[in-house]
């Protein structure tokens, strides 16, 4: 009976600790599986098992950061990896996750959508500025995508320490790639390239190369609505405009904000994307950098009343810089 009450009081201290980015992402989790388990698509049990480890890894990661099991900078590594791993991972397994839940493609609808709606569709529109110096700026920014990606949420992964800002940021854009993950099951398409028929041939050079591999080697495939590259980018710039008034924030939002424009451009330009993706995208994007943040607030008050461990933790790189520089001073005193 001890050792049932140990592991009661065990499990309420993970539940106690859990915040609100772990809650998205167990939910984020749950729903995949529990998708996979409702269907016999191709590759179901391949994508379940792939699904199934991915989100072992996001529990494990809670029962040893919200559980206390380890404390301090250990904590900080282990939750800053096994929170994003799973779900970055959890990206390019949509590529057999997607058809393994469902066979349908609703291109047709969207389309029939913009065109009722907006009586246009961009990549059509612009079929007549098809030209390799075209193609080739376009494609350039639309791989840019990853570099905005990499230097928005490298550097909040490895020098930001456990402040508002940062689970402002941690849970907004955890919130933004997962849900728009799961919308991706409930309209799935392949885009205009594929649904529509065009005058001029999209040709390029080595960056339309490049984006052509990477799309078909790790791209989901039926990943438009809501576009992801319009989504994740529109949330970094829309999040520095609101932290403006911060460095670096003061001098990157301008950049971002023009940077974004180009991205945004080059999926409708290079025929991933139809009107209705970008702007449920951009909506997205929005909705997320605005409600998160009164959530933080909430959160924030909560967890101080209660006491509770830190989310994020320590940051990495400055404790690993503090405590070299420890060791440097400690050894010149030796010395002297």
């Amino acid at each position: 009976m001890q050792t049932l009450g140990r592991e009661d009081t065990f499990v309420r201290r993970i539940l106690r600790n859990m915040a609100v980015v772990d809650w998205i992402g167990t939910v984020y989790f749950a729903i995949l599986v529990t998708c996979l388990l409702s269907t016999r698509g191709p590759n179901c049990w391949g994508s379940l098992k792939d699904v199934c480890i991915d989100y072992s890894i996001l529990l494990l990661t809670f029962t040893i950061v919200r559980g206390e099991l380890v404390k301090g900078i250990w904590a900080s590594v282990i939750y800053r990896i096994g929170m994003v791993s799973p779900i970055v991972a959890s990206y390019f397994q949509l590529r057999w996750i997607l058809p393994a839940i469902t066979s349908r493609a609703l291109d047709h609808q969207l389309y029939a959508f913009d065109m009722r709606v907006f009586h246009v569709e961009p990549s059509l529109a612009w079929d007549k500025y098809v030209t390799v110096p075209t193609v080739e700026w376009f494609a350039f920014f639309y791989l840019g995508y990853f570099l905005i990606l990499a230097c928005n949420v490298l550097p909040f992964v490895s020098l930001a320490g456990d402040n508002k800002l940062l689970r402002h940021f941690g849970t907004g854009i955890v919130a933004q790639f997962t849900m728009t993950h799961l919308l991706y099951l409930v309209v799935p398409g392949f885009g205009p390239f594929r649904e529509l028929h065009y005058e001029h041939v999209m040709v390029g050079g080595f960056w339309w190369k490049t984006v052509l591999e990477g799309v078909h080697t790790a791209g989901a495939l039926k990943d438009i609505f809501p576009s992801l590259h319009t989504g994740a980018p529109t949330f970094f710039a829309i999040f520095a405009f609101v932290h403006r008034k911060k460095v670096p924030f003061k001098y990157t939002w301008p950049i971002l904000a023009f940077c974004v424009s180009q991205i945004i451009g080059a999926t409708m330009f290079l025929r991933w994307h139809y009107l209705v993706d970008i702007i449920a995208g951009f909506a997205l994007a929005t909705f997320n950098v605005l409600f998160w943040g009164r959530v933080i607030d909430w959160e924030l008050a909560r967890r101080e009343r209660l006491a509770l461990s830190p989310v994020f933790g320590i940051a990495p790189i400055p404790w690993l810089i503090d405590r070299l520089r420890a060791r440097g001073v400690a050894a010149r005193d030796q010395d002297v």
